[in-house]
């Protein structure tokens, strides 16, 4: 039988660090839903005569390449990173965790087929198929959401079956199938419940990997298109700038920085919790 383990019953809580990388994240989210209404300048207005202009208190970030507001067009742009992101890695995660998970519990030539077809997308560099795939069919934020989906979700279904076929082989599964339970019942009320927190801590750091690859799909010119930008867009927007050490250039590098690491550092320090099988 399987061991149960509770944090709450063991007294375990989220430490300071994982607090602190929550809360980062969660001013993120925020920023995502409600940062453009809060913008003091519209993200395309030319507010500076000078550019690459230092932070002041009228632009808090400085300047754009254009005289545009930095931070205005982070508080945008956040809006694209997080979304899109957010988006991609649910779509890849749960078809990879549910067809993991169907192929652990059905074996067979399904499992043989579906596994070989996953291992094929999975043998592709990310980078060079995200590239030949936006040159071909052309950049939209619809066709980035699929194609960062579909290149995450072999590794998502790899790990989801991994951890479903070490659960197949538990005794309550062999319990269910002898009193007659369906796939379905195995694989949602047997299965999913004893993999769900590796599959969360999997889920995060797909997003961190779909971030620095949106944003260097957009770094190359290939991810969200003017005039809307995400944080990749902006460092590549403002390159030019690094020589100056422009806050144009550094603070879309940052924004990028303070949410990837936050997101491992929350999965670090987050108890995972098994339901209790007695």
């Amino acid at each position: 039988m399987l061991k149960a383990f509770s944090p709450a019953s063991h007294g375990l809580h989220i430490n300071s660090t994982g607090l602190l990388a929550g809360l980062v994240i969660l001013f993120w989210v925020v920023v995502a839903i409600a940062g453009p209404a809060f913008a003091p300048y519209a993200p395309g207005d030319i507010v500076d005569f000078d550019f690459y202009g230092p932070m002041s208190a009228k632009l808090w970030l400085g300047s754009d390449y254009l005289g545009r507001d930095i931070f205005s067009r982070i508080l945008l742009g956040a809006r694209y990173t997080v979304g899109i992101s957010f988006a991609a890695v649910t779509i890849a995660c749960f078809t990879g965790v549910i067809l993991g998970m169907t192929a652990a519990a059905l074996g067979g030539w399904f499992d043989r087929i579906l596994s070989r077809l996953m291992d094929a997308l999975l043998s592709i560099p990310s980078k060079l198929f995200g590239l030949v795939m936006v040159a071909a069919i052309g950049s939209s934020i619809p066709v980035l959401i699929g194609l960062l989906a579909v290149i995450y979700a072999p590794g998502s279904y790899r790990f989801a079956r991994a951890l479903a076929v070490n659960c197949n082989t538990m005794d309550y599964i062999a319990v269910a199938r002898a009193r007659g339970e369906r796939t379905p019942y195995i694989i949602l009320d047997e299965i999913f419940p004893n993999i769900i927190g590796p599959v969360l801590a999997d889920f995060g750091l797909r997003f961190v990997f779909i971030v620095l690859l949106l944003s260097g799909l957009s770094f190359l010119g290939l991810g969200v298109q003017p005039p809307n930008a995400d944080w990749g867009s902006l460092v590549k927007e403002n390159i030019g700038g690094l020589p100056f050490a422009a806050p144009a250039v550094i603070a879309p590098c940052l924004a990028i920085a303070s949410l990837t690491i936050s997101v491992n550092l929350l999965i670090d320090n987050l108890p995972i919790k098994i339901r209790d099988r007695g």
